[in-house]
């Protein structure tokens, strides 16, 4: 049911969603194609220019609008079981059809509608036309702390998921060695995500010796030299929609550069500081400058260049942003990588990331293979 989640789970979140647009003051949500849709149905859809909809008023039954040809596809995910579903043929109005269903259930013309975060703007220009006096907000202001909290359902999702790439990782010596380019070792690392239980592969960077500066660096053709360093980033996505994303770096064999070692020492001490400075009442920010300031005072602040973290879910990239400014306040169940990273310019690089959960009274880590250095 819903690729893993049950209809129950499905239902519960339905009423905690239509709660929310109801305290928020938004009449009906309009929730298209992306993560959102698939937290609250199970249906992974496909984005078409053919409009697939739920229609989720604050009063009101929750309709789930698609195109006909994809009637059966809505189906099979097991969004029928907590949604009515309601097709349109290719010469309809579709836009004119969810608008409608808004309106009959709320009795009359919605004042304020939620959009999807990620509906593509001729949609939202569609929908502005069917309701043209509805004040448009996005639908996120009433999701996203729906999805930042996860239920334990969801948290055991992204063990699983972070059992699965630690596992790859832990096979890297199989594939990670001089005299191989970095677009070959992707080639592998690809083909064993999915081998160890991802239904689709999001993104394997390979940055060897000079690369590992660029944070996001893809692959090359570069061929690996005995000693380099190397960063290997990689992610997917489990059968349940949920997300793996981690990061190690290695030495290519060879003699470890007595530069790369000291920092890549300061970066693991950063990297533990900050999955130690989480827990409940603390504020984004604060597990941002946990890292930053082991970095700084080790004398590479300034080749820190990027945020220590992200959420992560149904979506590799979500709230909470660990960085600077955010003045959050972390709560169980919050997900979230750790993931400080040493660049010096034309030189290597290096980056090690967890995934972590906040927990009652602190921190699990989901990604548990070793942070220390290995030479392959």
């Amino acid at each position: 049911m819903g690729q893993g989640v049950s209809s129950e789970v499905l239902q519960q979140r339905l009423g905690r969603a239509t709660q929310a647009a109801e305290t928020a003051g938004v009449d009906a949500l309009f929730v298209t194609p992306g993560a959102d849709l698939r937290y609250l149905t199970g249906y992974e859809a496909l984005p078409l220019e053919r409009l697939t909809c739920l229609v989720l008023p604050a009063r009101g039954e929750p309709v789930l609008v698609v195109p006909r040809l994809e009637h059966a596809a809505a189906e099979a995910s097991g969004a029928g079981d907590v949604v009515k579903i309601a097709t349109h043929e290719e010469t309809d109005d579709a836009f004119a059809l969810a608008a409608g269903l808004a309106r009959d259930a709320l009795g009359g013309d919605p004042a304020t509608v939620g959009v999807a975060d990620r509906m593509w703007a001729e949609h939202v220009l569609r929908f502005r036309s069917a309701l043209p006096h509805a004040h448009q907000v996005t639908a996120g202001r009433v999701l996203r702390p729906l999805r930042l909290v996860k239920q334990p359902d969801e948290v055991d999702a992204l063990r699983r998921a972070g059992a699965a790439i630690d596992r790859v990782h832990e096979r890297m010596g199989e594939w990670l060695r001089p005299g191989r380019t970095e677009a070959q070792v992707a080639r592998d690392i690809v083909d064993a995500i999915v081998e160890e239980g991802h239904a689709t592969v999001n993104f394997t960077i390979v940055a060897s010796g000079p690369n590992g500066a660029s944070p996001h660096h893809h692959t090359s053709d570069r061929v690996i030299e005995a000693g380099d360093p190397v960063v290997v980033d990689i992610g997917g996505t489990m059968p349940d929609g949920y997300c793996s994303d981690c990061t190690r770096t290695y030495v290519a064999g060879g003699t470890v550069d007595p530069e790369f070692a000291r920092y890549y020492d300061v970066l693991l001490a950063a990297q533990i500081a900050s999955c130690a400075a989480v827990r409940p009442g603390v504020t984004a920010a604060s597990v941002d400058a946990a890292a930053r300031d082991v970095i700084t005072d080790g004398g590479y602040g300034e080749y820190f260049v990027h945020r220590t973290g992200h959420g992560i879910g149904l979506e590799e990239h979500e709230e909470p942003w660990i960085v600077a400014g955010n003045s959050t306040v972390l709560a169980e169940g919050m997900a979230f990588s750790i993931e400080p990273g040493i660049y010096l310019p034309g030189r290597h690089g290096a980056r090690i990331e967890d995934i972590v959960v906040v927990t009652g009274d602190g921190v699990e880590r989901l990604d548990t293979c070793p942070r220390e250095l290995r030479v392959l």
